[in-house]
């Protein structure tokens, strides 16, 4: 019998003689095995690299650039005088604030207005523990008029800041890039549609500014295209997270008109599952078009003190307003007649601008890829580099074991670590995460390592790298039929990786083309999933670190032929030669889990509490004025040491206060303070057909942030309300005070309720309570020593006098 054919003479790979062993067959044999390693991982280094500066946010531009430019030089004026203080909706700081933005809008030749009214709550997270939520509302509305509209393109930030800090990111970001665009807006052509500027109030209460702007004003009364401008920490690139329901031609704009589009369709899909709302939340509801875009890395400063004008990344500000300028230009001379279109675009970025393709692509290309993986399989099997058991068990838990592993040893690590440094735990991310982010991607690395280290010579490199495929292909199918935006994150590189293998296969397998397939399509795998590794991380935070390791171990199934490469030639090796062979295996593994343990340790002795970087503490005072009964509360669920000063045990406050909600919170007793209870007048008492009519009267006796009244459902069943002359939802609760009304920003002469109820006795129980901030005047407060601070929650040094009234 003569020798089997060559690849010269059959124009394909000939297969490889039976004297080594199936296992330990590869994609790829280079002849200059470490030669070719350093050229794969230089070229996967640079496409990392390029897609990582091209999440850099643009240099500021100074106050003396071209008038018609954005500036974050002039933007940055405002944010100083917006975020010069807390200025929480309803008070006077706030106040100030919004004649500041009255005034540079109307010098600006703006037509100005300020709406004034009362307005219910937008979205499901604001008032929920309380009630049925309202507030007092001043937003500011400016129009430039279009030429020729076909509609209006509204600019949305909100002006209020919590009450534990004074916004200088959220929102003086958004409020003065609007500004600065509509200066820059106003100093150019006109547009051919009309362009609205809506700065509004009570967004950190309620969303309320927002729903009564698009509920009712009459510039919102045909809809239009909303891009709403927002930050939720200090830096990083700016975000477009959301956006309104069929938006490829949405998308299609911010691809060619942002001049810093950073955007993924997972995003969306992400942000549409959660609980969270913002202003766009009231647009959207109210059937508008439009796109919701923020920066949210540096989230330790979050709603705390530290958010000052100082703490803003500039660069983030150009990046808002230079995409905020960008689309108000193209929407502001586009048709807005059509803009929705059939489907939502499929989108993520990529050096030098966005990837984009319609939605109904995703189910086809995710068939596509399982095909392609399917071909690679059976090409790896009839060119004799696995056998269909090992390919198989390539495919089985082989692959899964990174996959299910990783992730749960990154939430491990961080829970040990939050052991080490429990306020953490309050945090949304550390002040420095950056160690703790390499910390897990240098984990989620070992584990791979080890994993394939322990099994390439058992079922071999080229069933492992199939079975890695397959699995980012399945999980392309099942996230295209549940969630269609994200599927691009393992479709792609998994289509990707099957032509790299099949042209790896189809060629000299001693020449350089192999590498270079499997090292392309490693490329495409990095290309889309490092940047959503590193985005993941501040939009998760460190508390969910496990879904970036899982992205981080998907990325590195797909570049297994290439990790193959980091490890000494398989195939014959025996006794000394094997020995080495595994010992060398293990090197990738090691250098991995040594760098896991050192990244953890760095962060530690960096990260630490100080004064500029304290930790987080959470605390409040809740007095009854009818019992002169006082307490202090926490909602820390493990008080810091100062805390503890304050609280013991565990207490549920919502029979006493139940403006607070129902949560279980850390209580300890307190100092009674001579402090006045809202109060309750009865306007009209009447009763006809078994329906009692209270119109009542609520007036804080202190200036207060918010103002509550809850009805006793075992006096009382309420039928309907009214609070200033608008009806709310009447749901009922559980506990005692099964219908509440939460009234924030309650003017000085107090706010009219109306409540129909059907009675179940001679008298009807209301419990009143109003809220402000502030608790250095308390007796018994000692002040935070330096290192401790506030943690950003809305609640935190809320001050809370309540009563009951028997009518």
């Amino acid at each position: 019998m003569g020798a089997p054919p060559t690849q010269a003479a059959t124009g394909r790979p000939a297969r490889p003689g039976p004297g080594v062993p199936p296992a330990d067959r590869a994609l790829t044999r280079p002849r200059r095995r470490l030669l070719a390693a350093a050229a794969a991982l230089v070229a996967l280094a640079a496409v990392g690299a390029g897609s990582l500066l091209d999440l850099r946010t643009p240099a500021p531009t100074p106050a003396s650039a071209p008038a018609d430019e954005f500036s974050a030089g002039r933007a940055y004026a405002d944010v100083q005088v917006i975020a010069a203080r807390s200025h929480v909706a309803g008070s006077a700081a706030n106040d100030q604030v919004r004649a500041h933005i009255e005034q540079r809008l109307r010098g600006l030749g703006l037509e100005t207005e300020v709406q004034d009214t009362v307005a219910p709550e937008a979205g499901q997270l604001s008032g929920a523990a309380g009630g049925a939520t309202v507030a007092r509302v001043r937003n500011v509305v400016a129009r430039l008029p279009g030429t020729d509209p076909t509609g209006r393109v509204f600019l949305v930030a909100h002006y209020d800041s919590v009450q534990t800090g004074p916004g200088g990111n959220d929102d003086a970001a958004g409020t003065s890039a609007i500004l600065e665009v509509a200066r820059a807006l106003a100093v150019g052509p006109k547009p051919r549609n009309d362009i609205v500027f809506v700065l509004t109030d009570a967004e950190e209460a309620c969303l309320c500014g927002a729903s009564a702007f698009a509920a009712s004003h009459p510039l919102a009364a045909d809809g239009g295209v909303v891009l709403n401008l927002e930050a939720r920490g200090s830096t990083g690139p700016v975000i477009m997270f959301e956006t309104s329901k069929n938006n490829a031609r949405l998308v299609d704009v911010f691809g060619r008109a942002a001049p810093h589009p950073v955007g993924t369709s997972f995003a969306v899909e992400i942000y549409r599952a959660l609980p969270n709302d913002t202003d766009f939340t009231a647009f959207r509801d109210e059937k508008f078009v439009g796109l919701n875009s923020a920066y949210i890395d540096g989230g330790a400063i979050y709603h705390t003190p530290l958010d000052t004008p100082a703490a803003m990344d500039r660069g983030s500000l150009q990046q808002h307003g230079d995409n905020a300028l960008g689309l108000a230009r193209e929407f502001g001379r586009t048709d807005l007649t059509d803009l929705r279109a059939g489907h939502d675009a499929t989108y993520f970025p990529v050096p030098g601008g966005l990837v984009r393709y319609p939605g109904w692509l995703t189910l086809p290309l995710a068939l596509l890829a399982v095909a392609a993986v399917a071909a690679l399989g059976w090409l790896t099997r009839r060119s004799g580099r696995a056998t269909v058991g090992r390919l198989a068990a390539g495919f089985g838990l082989a692959a899964l074991v990174p996959i299910v592993v990783a992730p749960v040893a990154a939430q491990l690590l961080w829970l040990a670590i939050t052991t080490i440094r429990p306020g953490y735990a309050e945090l949304l991310d550390p002040y420095r995460p950056i160690w703790y982010r390499l910390a897990v991607l240098a984990l989620a690395a070992a584990i791979v390592f080890t994993w394939y280290a322990l099994l390439r010579r058992r079922i071999g490199p080229a069933a492992l790298a199939v079975g890695g495929l397959a699995w980012l292909a399945l999980l392309g199918v099942l996230l295209a039929v549940a969630v269609p935006g994200g599927a691009y994150l393992t479709t792609l590189p998994a289509l990707a990786g099957a032509l790299g293998g099949l042209v790896a296969l189809r060629t000299r397998q001693t020449g350089p083309w192999p590498v270079v397939a499997v090292t392309a399509a490693a490329a495409v795998g990095v290309a889309i999933l490092l940047p959503t590794v590193v985005l993941l991380f501040p939009a998760l935070g460190m508390a969910m670190g496990g879904v970036a390791a899982l992205v981080a171990v998907l990325l590195g199934l797909t570049a297994l032929p290439v990790v193959d490469l980091l490890h000494p030639q398989a195939g014959g090796q025996r006794g000394l030669l094997a020995l080495r062979a595994r010992r060398l295996a293990v090197l990738p593994a090691g250098a991995a889990a040594v760098a896991a343990v050192v990244l953890a340790g760095v962060g530690l002795a960096v990260d630490r509490f100080d004064a500029d970087h304290p930790a987080p503490t959470h605390l409040m005072y809740a007095l009854d004025a009818g019992t002169g009964q006082a307490r202090w509360l926490s909602r820390e669920t493990d008080p810091q040491s100062w805390t503890d000063g304050y609280v013991d045990g565990v207490t549920d406050v919502g029979d006493d206060f139940p403006g607070l909600g129902d949560a279980e919170l850390r209580a300890g007793p307190a100092q009674a303070a001579n402090l006045p209870a809202p109060k309750l007048d009865v306007l009209a008492d009447a009763t006809n057909g078994g329906e009692r009519t209270l119109r009542l009267r609520l007036t804080p006796q202190r200036t207060a942030r918010l103002a509550t009244l809850h009805v006793d459902t075992s006096t009382a069943t309420v039928l309907r309300a009214e609070v200033a002359g608008r009806s709310v939802p009447v749901e009922a609760r559980d506990g005692r005070w099964g219908f509440g009304l939460v009234f924030h920003a309650p003017p000085q002469e107090g706010v009219e309720v109306t409540l129909t109820l059907r009675t179940k006795g001679g008298q009807v129980a209301l419990r009143a309570m109003d809220a402000s901030d502030g608790l250095d005047a308390l007796p018994g407060f000692r002040p935070r020593p330096p290192g401790v601070g506030v943690v950003g929650s809305h609640s935190s040094e809320m001050l809370a006098v309540a009563r009951t009234y028997p009518l």
